[in-house]
């Protein structure tokens, strides 16, 4: 529509998401427009027709017609029946990212964007993807609510402390896209912004081949074993937690029957709030780790976690 126009009203449609977002939003503002006028023309019509005039100072009782009462509560509720199941199709759809999503993380804090790719490349306020190819962003905060929000391609997801959430996009079209955080979170929320950048894939591969130094799980195997972690869950008898091997993804059992998966929520709970969560047949001995490990060296962990086999691929 904005096409047509010699200025923009929408921003670029450059998501796959972007025209099946539009496309209901042009259908509602139709339906809108087409009632607006439809309402204003009868009001007018009625104004005039049956206005006071000599020779009819009293109103005539009309009766009911049931078949006009049926029709304008019929029709309309169809028209919301199908501009629910339309608009339920394209939710389900943009929440449920593909398996084979290129995967990265994503951290909001006052007042910038830290992202980082499970290759190793680490960016700040900077995205680069590859355009025809899903990308999941595995989000969360270091301190207030943010809302990670590319309107090109109509994604708008919040980070929230303490909680992972994910956003997924397939660009369509190489170029920088604005990103915002769309949440009030401090003073400087107006300069927190960034930009996503989507390449043709042979440039973004060459660009993610640049600068690698360790990739997350391979931090995370270092901070495991900083933190004294392998001392304690291991697979021989000196163990005194359970064995990660092949954890994420996998149903947990916990002292008192629940039973649960294996997932990032799982994992970080477990790292912050050990005690919150205790597995079937171990004490809860193992000391917290909040304020000691940041929120980038809990997903290098989880990369770590999941490095060790997965029974499945979950999302939080």
């Amino acid at each position: 529509m904005s096409r047509l126009l010699p200025f923009p009203i929408f921003p670029p449609q450059a998501s796959t998401l972007a025209p099946r977002t539009d496309h209901l939003l042009y259908f509602l503002l139709a339906i809108s427009g087409l009632m607006t006028v439809l309402i204003a023309g009868l009001i007018l019509y009625f104004s005039i027709r049956y206005r006071r005039r000599p020779g009819n100072e009293r109103a005539t009782q009309v009766h009911g017609s049931n078949r006009l009462e049926i029709a304008w509560s019929v029709v309309p509720l169809g028209i919301f029946l199908f501009t629910y199941v339309w608009g339920a199709s394209i939710y389900f759809w943009a929440y449920t990212p593909p398996t084979d999503a290129l995967e990265v993380y994503g951290v909001g804090k006052q007042w910038m964007w830290k992202f980082q790719h499970l290759s190793g490349q680490r960016e700040i306020d900077e995205l680069h993807v590859p355009v025809a190819r899903p990308v999941k962003v595995l989000l969360t905060s270091q301190d207030v609510i943010h809302s990670f929000s590319v309107p090109d391609f109509r994604v708008k997801q919040d980070a929230i402390p303490g909680r992972y959430t994910e956003a997924w996009f397939e660009a369509t079209l190489p170029g920088t896209y604005h990103l915002f955080c769309a949440e009030y979170c401090g003073t400087l929320h107006s300069q927190m912004i960034g930009s996503v950048v989507a390449m043709e894939p042979a440039a973004f591969e060459q660009w993610l081949a640049g600068g690698v130094t360790a990739s997350p799980a391979e931090r995370g195997q270092k901070l495991f074993q900083s933190l004294g972690c392998n001392t304690c869950h291991r697979a021989d008898a000196l163990a005194r937690g359970p064995d990660l091997t092949g954890l994420f993804g996998r149903q947990v059992h916990l002292q008192g029957g629940a039973v649960l998966k294996a997932d990032e929520a799982y994992i970080r709970q477990s790292i912050l709030d050990p005690a919150a969560e205790v597995v079937q047949g171990y004490e809860p001995i193992m000391p917290t780790f909040k304020g000691l490990v940041t929120e980038e060296g809990i997903l290098d962990l989880i990369e770590y976690i999941k490095s060790l086999g997965t029974t499945e691929r979950a999302g939080p």
